[in-house]
């Protein structure tokens, strides 16, 4: 980017500009969002302060996490309405997009 220059100098032209970064000790980094979490793995992450304004630059290898329409505790709930297994109810409620109710009359 700026050929020729050295850290040691780029680091003291970003000072006199009131810019500094600081690198943190970050082991993972998680976006959470509707459909699910884009998560950061072995991230390098930059902390970027410049005109009194913060930034955060990560770097890392992503994995898409999907997250699913029900929760464990859905999952018990329909198991001990209907007696069906575990693997049985996870695929109910897969197919009914998480809807409890029509899991469970699907399983009866």
């Amino acid at each position: 980017m700026f050929g020729g220059v050295n850290p040691a100098q780029m680091k003291g032209m970003m000072k006199k500009m009131g810019i500094s970064q600081v690198e943190l000790p970050v082991k993972r980094v998680v976006f959470e969002m509707d459909d699910g979490n884009l998560v950061i793995e072995n991230p390098s992450v930059m902390k970027i302060k410049m005109q009194g304004q913060e930034s955060f630059q990560v770097t890392g290898d992503a994995v898409e996490e999907v997250s699913e329409a029900f929760s464990d505790e859905d999952v018990k709930m329909v198991v001990s309405q209907t007696g069906k297994s575990e693997s049985k109810v996870r695929a109910a409620l897969e197919e009914s997009e998480g809807d409890i109710a029509e899991a469970i009359m699907d399983l009866k």
